[in-house]
């Protein structure tokens, strides 16, 4: 038996009955919708699946003709998937309490991999869906970039955003809050100079959870669809971009994982990247 729960608590859900199955998904919609380099799915048996909390803070957002997301609308993070026609639960492993009892099986959707993500474990590899899945893809539709800017924008479209200053550095953080505010193994964040930061559109459809009792913690996500987005610190002059929310390439890659004290049981590193329990010692 596995709970799972979103960052600020309001969805709560337990699973009675083995995983079936988990991968990593790293199609272009799941990538923008967790703000992460990939997204990791556990799938078991609806019959197993119950809320143990009420769902009037769970929203949806038909991403395609066939597909939804489902989303906490207060903190942003991503809510299981309930597929009747399937007769599954598909729950994003981020939001997993303790251990499953499954580990990754497989990557998918990888010929939309992330370029500034680097695949280094020896799980087989999957151009789109795996052959037994037998369903069409639907990826997002490409958007026009300007030269010389860094651009990103959420799923649905409806909030962009530029930044023409450097990136700093890139980050890998294992988290717990990163990991149940991006409902991902970790996240991806990509800190730059506030002052080169702008929204282009949709800056009132931004939502922001400061987590109770953390001093610097704040997710913020698009109220239509519940994309990850970046958060400016206005006091502290920095803005931290979910990378997986961005269209441009950030011109930097990840130089180490952080909090791996707080790493998720069923997720192993395999690349040479610098790990530290926490964060990294100051220069």
């Amino acid at each position: 038996m596995t709970d799972g729960r979103c960052l600020c608590g309001a969805l709560r859900y337990q699973i009675d009955g083995p995983f079936v199955d988990m991968l990593h998904c790293h199609c272009s919609m799941c990538r923008k919708h967790h703000g992460t380099p990939f997204a990791t799915w556990a799938a078991a048996p609806i019959a197993g699946f119950r809320w143990l909390s009420d769902t009037s803070s769970l929203a949806t957002y038909r991403s395609s003709e066939r597909g939804h997301r489902d989303f906490c609308r207060i903190c942003g993070s991503v809510a299981p998937m309930i597929e009747e026609s399937f007769g599954m639960v598909i729950a994003p492993a981020g939001n997993l309490e303790g251990e499953p009892g499954i580990r990754p099986t497989r990557h998918m959707f990888v010929g939309s991999k992330a370029d500034w993500y680097e695949i280094t474990d020896d799980l087989p590899q999957h151009e789109e869906y795996p052959p037994e899945f037998s369903m069409p893809s639907t990826p997002r539709a490409p958007v026009e970039l300007k030269p010389g800017v860094t651009q990103g924008s959420c799923l649905c479209g409806v909030v962009a955003y530029e930044i023409t200053s450097a990136p700093q550095r890139m980050f890998l953080c294992h988290c717990s809050r990163c990991r149940q505010g991006r409902s991902a193994a970790h996240c991806a964040n990509v800190f730059y100079d506030a002052t080169g930061f702008r929204w282009i559109r949709g800056a009132g459809l931004v939502e922001e959870f400061p987590l109770p009792g953390a001093q610097y913690f704040t997710t913020a996500f698009c109220r239509k669809c519940g994309s990850e987005l970046p958060r400016v610190s206005v006091e502290r002059n920095i803005v931290v971009v979910p990378a997986g929310s961005l269209d441009s390439e950030p011109a930097i890659t990840p130089v180490a994982h952080i909090f791996v004290g707080s790493k998720a049981p069923w997720f192993d590193i395999t690349d040479e990247l610098p790990q530290f329990a926490e964060m990294p010692p100051r220069r």
